[in-house]
């Protein structure tokens, strides 16, 4: 699989396995599932993992870490991601999680963008992973906490950069006006922009894309699919957008999209992951999956060749920017 490196040379397959699943996301992931997925990762050519403590309250990052741990550690890049510190929470342990992941409530996560809590954060990933240190570190979410982690908490990644603690620093939203904020305020290596360069909302290509490309500083696109609306050839009636049900003009625009694709031979999956690879500030999608069969078919769909003149009938017919084209 192709490589795209981060200024300072950090090499990313265009291609990286998300890890939320591995930290139960919606349901349990098996420790089956969980070791197909980093193997069939492997097996395919990923070198690119990304997890987080958010992800199944520490779950993921264990997870990920343990089948991580017998491959030669200058052969794959991990990020993770801090702003949410996590702390035993006895009182809350017969319950289960309430943000997305079915886990025990065992800890809790508490905002945390100060540089104790980055540092502390960081030292909390680092005995759950089990690695030695890691390549990215992404402020997550700091949406609400924009302020400090802007200034104080991008400061603490940046000196872990200069210590050599970490070699890229940045931060991830769902959100692409604050990131290209925060690439005018500090010196950031790279951003992940998760379901804001899609097929279906290409907001980050009005000023984030652009300024990205021009600082060289690279961009994760997450998110691809919209959190399903573009995951299936053909979007369910039921479909979800941002995790939210989605709208019946979005579920028509992803079937006229569909439609042009399957005349050009290709599906929209495939479309979805070709678009956002397609911008020269993009340097890796992340994909999310869950078993073998998932993660084979992530590959299959960033490895389907799509035809340049998909991208001109999109445009013709009004379903991307002259400028996606």
């Amino acid at each position: 699989m192709r490589t795209r490196a981060l200024r300072h040379g950090t090499p990313l397959t265009e291609i990286g396995l998300g890890a939320a699943q591995l930290g139960n996301l919606y349901r349990e992931t098996t420790e089956v599932e969980a070791d197909e997925s980093v193997d069939s990762a492997w097996e395919g050519g990923i070198r690119y993992f990304d997890t987080a403590p958010h992800y199944g309250l520490g779950l993921s990052e264990r997870r990920l870490g343990a089948r991580l741990a017998e491959r030669p550690r200058d052969e794959f890049v991990v990020s993770t991601k801090v702003g949410r510190v996590l702390e035993p929470s006895p009182d809350t342990a017969h319950l289960r999680d309430d943000e997305g992941f079915d886990v025990p409530r065992d800890v809790v996560r508490r905002w945390d963008f100060s540089r104790d809590g980055i540092l502390r954060s960081v030292e909390d990933s680092l005995r759950r992973t089990g690695l030695d240190r890691f390549d990215i570190l992404y402020l997550h979410d700091p949406d609400h906490h924009f302020a400090q982690a802007s200034t104080e908490g991008i400061g603490a990644l940046i000196e872990l950069r200069e210590q050599g603690v970490v070699s890229a620093v940045g931060a991830g939203m769902n959100v692409a006006d604050p990131l290209a904020e925060l690439i005018r305020r500090a010196d950031v290596d790279v951003v992940m922009c998760a379901g804001r360069y899609t097929l279906l909302d290409d907001s980050a290509a009005a000023e984030l894309l652009p300024l990205a490309q021009e600082r060289g500083v690279g961009v994760v696109a997450a998110g691809v699919f919209n959190s399903g609306l573009l995951s299936a050839p053909r979007p369910p009636a039921d479909a979800t957008y941002d995790y939210q049900p989605a709208p019946p003009e979005l579920i028509a625009r992803a079937n006229a999209i569909a439609d042009i694709s399957e005349r050009h031979g290709v599906t929209l999956p495939d479309v979805a992951v070709a678009f956002a690879l397609r911008h020269p500030a993009v340097v890796s999608v992340v994909l999310g999956a869950r078993g073998r069969r998932q993660v084979t078919q992530n590959l299959d769909r960033a490895t389907t060749p799509i035809p340049d003149d998909l991208w001109l009938d999109l445009a013709e017919a009004g379903l991307i920017s002259k400028e996606d084209a």
